[in-house]
């Protein structure tokens, strides 16, 4: 054994985010600017009006994804610090990463890049699609595997948005379709290529302890809270937006009653699964996003966020074990029960509120931002009346087939890229580990896992 050996991986994460921060450096440099203050006095309200009204919600998108994903994820006892903290890391990285694709497209289409609010707030979006992926593979990869899927799913998440919001026109202000759908089943491609057709047992160190499924428990009521600011962040001001967020507490409301009625229900003793009331509770949010903001009756709100909770709290209890057994599919999180199932049932019923909807109602209170500069209202505004409901109801069937499809084939590419044995994927006995990346003091057990630790470096 030489020397150099366990130094390889040790300088392998600091290199990479290096030459990443130092190359973003000169990138900015060169490309990107914020845009010169107008002396027209109307001009600088119209930026004031701007900025009050997207940052308080920006803020809330902050606090959803860096404290409420960030303790969602930290259900596993021996992996909390490595939850937040790769949670943390990989939202930082993704979003930059995100901006230069932005504006590497931007530069080519129209010179120098002028950097917002919204270019950050769609990049960050891009970023949520990563955090809600790796949740397939919690505990079992290595901060550089997770890396590597950054890099790749963003520029795929780019794309896919494209050609869902701008190229087909699908309504979609909350992200239901090209957001939680795409990052569900690019997640579950993931697993399946990086796992392969092996069935594993359950890891003596998954099963949550009370303490670990409480701050999972505190997650999910942050993400609760915050989360009508993530649909309605991108809809137009004033009806548009009042309507979205009234909707989405409806549906997150009636997905929170429903969940405890169904977890009360599916178990024999009558008592309730922690797992169901984490995920169920907010199956109403993902479901929402792509009807949010048309007009459609409030009982319509509260049906889709109870039929949501059930098919989450279902998923859990028969799905995720036959998926498993039968496909042997990982998914660490649940996040098909969580995004996958109610993210389908969204864009089902965004044909149907299309389908039952007058034209001109449903036209008028669609505000999409894409991160390719265009908007799905005017987009769709310039076809609607070729399409008709019935034509714009297949185009909502249609993007979700190309989410789906596309993320599954993209995430597949991406579970064998993380094959690569230079991207030390720790070995079964120290998945789920924290020591396996922090210095952590007066831990049971700390020892023998910093041990086998070393061990993993110095082979790999």
């Amino acid at each position: 054994m030489t020397t150099s050996s366990p130094t390889r991986p040790r300088c392998l994460l600091p290199l990479f985010l290096g030459l990443f921060q130092g190359s973003l450096l000169l990138f900015f440099a060169f490309f990107i600017t914020y845009d010169e203050p107008s002396a027209k006095a109307e001009d600088a309200n119209l930026v004031a009006n701007q900025l009050y009204g997207i940052y308080p919600l920006f803020q809330d998108i902050q606090v959803m994804v860096v404290v409420g994903l960030g303790l969602l994820l930290a259900f596993l006892p021996r992996y909390g610090f490595s939850a937040l903290t790769h949670n943390f890391l990989l939202l930082n990285f993704s979003t930059q990463w995100a901006l230069v694709l932005q504006g590497l497209i931007h530069h080519f289409h129209h010179g120098q890049v002028r950097l917002d609010l919204h270019n950050l707030l769609t990049a960050e979006f891009a970023a949520v699609t990563v955090l809600i992926s790796v949740g397939t593979v919690l505990g079992r990869t290595s901060l550089c595997q997770l890396l590597v899927v950054a890099a790749c799913e963003v520029p795929v998440y780019l794309a896919s948005e494209w050609a869902i919001v701008t190229h087909l026109g699908v309504l979609d202000v909350g992200g239901t379709i090209t957001i939680h759908v795409f990052s569900c089943y690019f997640g579950l491609g993931m697993s399946k290529a990086l796992f392969g057709a092996v069935q594993r047992p359950v890891h003596p160190k998954e099963t949550p302890t009370p303490s670990s499924d409480l701050l999972s428990l505190v997650g999910m009521l942050i993400l609760w809270v915050f989360w009508p600011s993530f649909v309605a962040v991108l809809c137009q001001p004033g009806d548009a937006q009042h309507r979205a967020i009234l909707n989405t507490l409806l549906a997150m409301s009636a997905s929170a009653v429903t969940t405890v009625v169904a977890s009360s229900l599916l178990e024999r003793d009558g008592k309730l699964s922690l797992s169901h009331l984490q995920n169920g509770s907010l199956a109403g949010g993902v479901a929402i996003g792509a009807v949010a903001d048309m007009a459609m009756p409030p009982v319509a709100a509260l049906a889709l966020g109870n039929l949501s909770a059930v098919a989450c709290v279902l998923g859990f209890r028969f799905l995720t074990p036959l998926l498993a057994r039968k496909l042997r599919l990982q998914d660490q999180c649940g996040i098909h029960n969580l995004h996958g199932l109610p993210g389908i049932l969204g864009a089902a019923a965004s044909a149907v509120a299309i389908l039952v909807t007058s034209e001109d109602t449903s036209r008028s209170h669609i505000s999409q931002v894409s991160p390719m500069g265009g908007n799905a209202s005017e987009v769709v505004g310039g076809q609607w009346g070729e399409r008709g409901a019935g034509g714009q109801a297949l185009y909502q069937a249609a993007g979700l087939a190309v989410a789906v499809g596309g993320s599954l084939l993209a995430g597949l590419l991406a579970g064998a890229a993380l094959r690569l044995p230079c991207l030390a994927r720790p070995p079964e006995q120290l998945c789920f580990e924290d020591s396996l990346y922090f210095k952590i003091q007066d831990q049971a057990g700390s020892s023998a896992a910093e041990e086998g630790a070393l061990a993993l470096k110095e082979r790999v």
